[in-house]
């Protein structure tokens, strides 16, 4: 075995010595100081071995490799300082040197530069100059590598205040391209990352000439207490990051989903009442906070030493206690917070004056240490109460409760709003912690009153001001979910504590009533719409029940699109937003009209009629070929489709001329997607065959409605969108749709085909297959939900199923929630009754059997 193997070797017994040491907790600074140890002595004993040390070159170590931290599979950053330019001879000792590295399953990034060279290049870049800021002598000449030091803190090289601009300026573009919420972050990159602790870092020794964090406390610009959490922080990433990188088995520092619950494995988190991913990603999305709160604070503060002749901000009083400085609030005194109520004021403050955006540094220091050494919630004090129910009411009160959020006053207020700080849920659906989404619901409402919301959403903007208090929305928006990961019904215990912080505010009976009912109600709105059949005057009467009254109303919907927006940046479109409006108006009517005048469905029937024979005839088409096609028709055709529907779909039956099946796709919006028609002789696995196409096609279905002729003929409806969200728009795809699924549909053989592999974001999921049916009073339908995986091909192995089983699909409500189907099916036997107890057994056992199998 060659050296190099020897020292691969020597590299991976040590990988696994320190991850058995982290398993033991020995404490990570010591974990990343011992790699770096370990690689230093296999360079120097190489530089040696391979005869580089006559050669007028420093090897040096630099970036994080400089810093003395190195992770298993980080990347070993080293710079060759170059005296003179090398001859055919160093240089070919130094490849040799580069390549053993390699060899020995070393990642390197390397330069090799004369020290001019280095200066020049350190000038123009802002990273190399970071870099060499933690350049550390490994081996070779003492000399060249005391003239780089010396060089490079010069006055003139990236003067303090041009580097701390051009660091700023770094750290707000890498926060542009991601959230400190992602559910995959970056452990790096990502807002309150390493890479955030890092920055100061830098800031500090270009500054201060600061050789660690350490020394920051000397400067007076951390305390005792910062120094510890900035620390504390910084090894809790670093523990992610090391775990991270043994399950990986390469230098990744992106949280991925397959691997979250291998590292919180390793890192010695189990299963309880919660996930043990969730408990990890708990802290994690905490510790992210925390970082970017000490960041901010921080880096106002080095801008104030960096920047002092540069930027005066203007001084504007409030009050005997605060005044704005630029866009920031600050306390006049130190000791301003010694009284709780000041600490909401705060915030109160920051509503009533529309200039401020921030809290000062020195303030925000002042607030994080009243915060903490708080004994008791502040909503115990009867003047934070009075002064926080100023907030809800008033019009600016949203962006105070986001600063409060920001930092962590909002949970000092509300002690279940700190239960569900950082809460993830292990699923594709919810992008964010539940305070962080609860947060951007919050900021939703307030999206709805600004003019340029109108055309996104036309409905709510108008609703938001019209509400009778808004503030009533606000508080049903915070508790909505605050009692996620209790245990039980989340929209039941939230609804409880709504009720009890309503009481302990002094708010009416009938406002704290509203409030709770929002709360209990919450997902009812969504529900009624995704996944039921809103045409059926059944279904409406029932949710009308529910809701009572058009106030009620108004709330809700309003409630329910901030709370869809804020789910995840995917979930709303105009699908979504096309069922909500219409489930709206339509139980508006039903409210207004009042029990004693129910739906007259034929008069409907004929209404519908009426209008679509109206404007066939204006098309040219004659009133004896109508009335022949229509005879054809069953009533509860024109009872579930427009007049537009029933015309579109009319006239190109009458003038369709081939055998082939006709397939319309439309070339406008329809109901919030694009609409797909199919007409032909009804056969078996129809649905299935439709289903696999679309899959095949990565076309997403959201609605389905099917029925047939009197002469058996399908006449299939579907609202199908882009995966993105978008509508079906693009003609060359829609003719490829449409091809597809002429020859598909012509085609005897319905064997199913192959479908696409599980994704990889999808393969730590397990979803557990569950069929229910719902009750109902109709004696011809059965109404049945679906949970499963939502695996490709999905939906063609169940309409597969429905024919095997003899069940017939007359409407379905296709929701995809993250890695989650949850769909629901109007179903009838072959004999157009419903399915009895045996057949839902079926049925049941057959869906549960296909779709438990392995992708």
């Amino acid at each position: 075995m060659d050296t190099a193997q020897v020292a691969k070797c020597a590299l991976t017994e040590q990988n696994q010595d320190l991850l058995s040491q982290f398993r033991s907790h020995t404490p990570i600074a010591q974990l990343v100081a011992q790699r770096c140890r370990f690689v230093d002595e296999l360079l120097q004993c190489a530089w040696q071995d391979l005869g580089l040390g006559a050669l007028p070159i420093a090897l040096i170590a630099v970036g994080g490799y400089g810093r003395g931290e190195l992770h298993p599979h980080s990347d070993v950053d080293i710079l060759f300082l170059l005296g003179e330019e090398l001859d055919a001879t160093g240089e070919q000792a130094l490849s040799a040197f580069i390549a053993y590295l390699w060899d020995a399953g070393l990642e390197i990034g390397h330069s090799v530069r004369t020290l001019p060279q280095t200066i020049e290049q350190g000038r123009g870049d802002i990273t190399i100059a970071t870099n060499l800021l933690e350049a550390r002598l490994l081996a070779g000449s003492p000399v060249l590598f005391d003239a780089l030091y010396d060089a490079i803190r010069e006055a003139d090289f990236w003067p303090s205040n041009a580097f701390f601009l051009a660091k700023r300026e770094e750290q707000n573009a890498r926060h542009a391209k991601a959230s400190a919420f992602d559910l995959e972050p970056n452990l790096k990159t990502c807002p309150g990352g390493l890479r955030d602790i890092q920055t100061i870092a830098w800031v500090a020794m270009r500054h201060f000439n600061a050789a660690n964090l350490t020394e920051l406390e000397a400067h007076g610009f951390l305390n005792r207490h910062e120094l510890e959490e900035l620390l504390e922080c910084q090894h809790f990433l670093w523990e992610l990051r090391f775990a991270l990188h043994v399950i990986a088995g390469r230098d990744e520092n992106r949280l991925l989903f397959d691997l979250q619950p291998r590292v919180a494995e390793v890192m010695g988190y189990q299963d309880g009442t919660v996930l043990a991913v969730e408990e990890m990603m708990k802290r994690y999305y905490r510790t992210v906070r925390r970082v970017m709160e000490l960041n901010n604070m921080l880096l106002q503060l080095f801008k104030r030493a960096t920047l002092a002749d540069d930027e005066v901000l203007t001084i504007s009083p409030i009050d005997s206690d605060f005044q704005r400085r630029g866009k920031f609030i600050e306390a006049l005194d130190n000791q301003v917070f010694d009284r709780p109520e000041q600490i909401i004021r705060l915030f109160l403050l920051v509503a009533r004056n529309s200039n401020i955006q921030g809290i000062f540094a020195p303030t925000l220091r002042s607030l994080r240490r009243a915060r903490r050494a708080q004994q008791q919630p502040l909503m115990n004090h009867e003047a934070c109460r009075s002064i926080f129910m100023e907030i809800l009411r008033h019009p600016r009160g949203i962006p105070a409760l986001s600063l409060m959020h920001k930092h962590g006053v909002l949970s000092a207020y509300l002690p279940s709003w700190r239960a569900i700080e950082g809460q993830m849920q292990f699923d594709l659906f919810h992008a964010y912690t539940v305070d962080e989404h609860t947060h951007r619901l919050l900021l939703n409402i307030e999206r709805f009153a600004q003019p340029e919301q109108k055309e996104e959403f036309p409905l709510g903007s108008v609703l938001i001001n019209q509400l009778p208090k808004k503030g009533l929305l606000v508080l049903a928006a915070i508790f909505h979910d605050i009692a996620k990961g209790r245990g039980g019904d989340h929209s039941t215990l939230g609804a409880e504590d709504a009720r009890a912080f309503c009481k302990l505010h002094g708010m009416n009976d009938h406002d704290g009533r509203l409030v709770a009912w929002l709360v209990r109600h919450h997902l009812l709105m969504s529900v009624t719409a995704q996944r039921r059949d809103i045409s059926d005057p059944e279904v409406v009467a029932e949710f009308a029940d529910v809701v009572r009254d058009a106030v009620h109303l108004s709330y809700l919907y309003c409630l329910t699109v901030a709370d869809i927006c804020a789910t995840n940046d995917r979930l709303w479109n105009s699908w979504k937003g096309t069922l909500l409006r219409e489930l709206y108006f339509t139980t508006q009517r039903v409210l207004a009209r009042g029990k004693e005048k129910p739906v007259d469905i034929r008069a409907r029937v004929r209404e519908h009629q009426a209008k679509a024979r109206k404007d066939l005839l204006r098309r040219g088409l004659k009133e004896k070929d109508i009335d022949a096609l229509w005879a054809r028709f069953k009533a509860n055709y024109f009872l579930r489709h427009s007049p537009n529907q029933i015309v579109w779909h009319s006239e190109a039956i009458l003038k369709h001329r081939t055998d082939e099946a006709l397939v319309l796709i439309s070339k406008q919006m329809s109901r919030g997607g694009t609409e797909l028609f199919i007409y032909c002789p009804d056969k078996p696995k129809l649905f299935a065959t439709v289903m696999a196409v679309l899959d095949n096609k990565n076309i997403d279905v959201h609605d389905a409605m099917v029925m047939s002729s009197r002469d058996s003929y399908a006449m299939d409806s579907f609202i199908i969108l882009e995966q993105n969200g978008e509508a079906v728009s693009q003609l060359s795809r829609i003719q490829s749709i449409r091809k597809a699924l002429v020859k598909a549909l012509g085609s005897d053989v319905v064997k199913l085909p192959k479908f696409r592999k599980l994704p990889r974001k999808m393969k730590p999921f397990k979803v557990a297959t569950q069929v229910s049916f719902l009750p109902g009073s109709r004696h011809d339908t059965s109404k049945m939900e679906l949970i499963a995986l939502d695996s490709p091909g999905l939906l063609a192995k169940v309409g597969e199923i429905f024919y095997r089983c003899g069940v017939v699909l007359t409407a379905a409500k296709i929701t995809t929630i993250g890695e989650r189907a949850e769909d629901f099916f109007m179903l009838q036997t072959r004999e157009g009754q419903a399915l009895d107890e045996t057949q839902q057994q079926q049925l049941s056992d057959a869906l549960v059997e296909v779709l438990s199998l392995p992708n």
